[in-house]
């Protein structure tokens, strides 16, 4: 008799439904949300913003390989305090933003390095050249519920000539740099 109640538990161990996590999807909250750059310009440092960008978030910490991330820029939005500076910014000579109005990232893979730490890699897409990018991040819950929003920080270094950004006296580094620093600080809210 004793076998019988071992092979009955067993049974409902096989048929249990497996309890899964389920990923949140997360949408950016823009009024508390940041995306900046840095660069030399005559030896100098100067920053500037982007205003209008958007970004989609899929996860699920229980397995953050699957993951998804997509950032889109509108380029015609960067402000570096500086009317002239951001006409020629915007110029066919550097991010040509009338023929290229948007920036933007996705990315095809999101690896931990520890418990808040992480590398998403995938694809830039910029003045229309894609190159791989590999962007490391930061997340951790902000507000009350971990599930109800993310905060998701971080900075990585391009080079502005891969994408193409500096044409004619522009593709020189004698008065522009080569590098830009990207930094960001998002606040993602979970979806319904």
């Amino acid at each position: 008799m004793s076998a019988r109640p071992i092979s009955l538990a067993a049974l409902l161990l096989l048929v249990a439904p497996v309890t899964q996590a389920v990923a949140d999807n997360f949408r950016l909250d823009p009024a508390q949300s940041s995306l900046t750059f840095t660069f030399m310009q005559a030896g100098a440092r100067n920053q500037g913003r982007f205003g209008r960008f958007d970004v989609s978030f899929t996860w699920d910490a229980a397995q953050p390989q699957s993951a998804r991330l997509a950032v889109t820029v509108e380029i015609a939005s960067l402000d570096t305090a500086d009317k002239d500076r951001d006409g020629t910014l915007r110029s066919p000579d550097l991010f040509d933003a009338a023929r290229y109005p948007q920036a933007r990232f996705v990315a095809t893979a999101i690896t931990p390095v520890d418990a808040t730490h992480y590398r998403a890699s995938g694809k830039l897409t910029l003045r229309n050249a894609t190159r791989d990018l590999t962007v490391p991040f930061t997340l951790k819950p902000a507000g009350t519920g971990t599930h109800s929003a993310q905060s998701m920080t971080g900075q990585v270094t391009i080079k502005r000539l891969e994408y193409g950004v500096g044409q004619g006296d522009w593709k020189s580094t004698q008065w522009v740099g080569d590098d830009v620093g990207v930094s960001f600080a998002l606040r993602l809210l979970a979806q319904p």
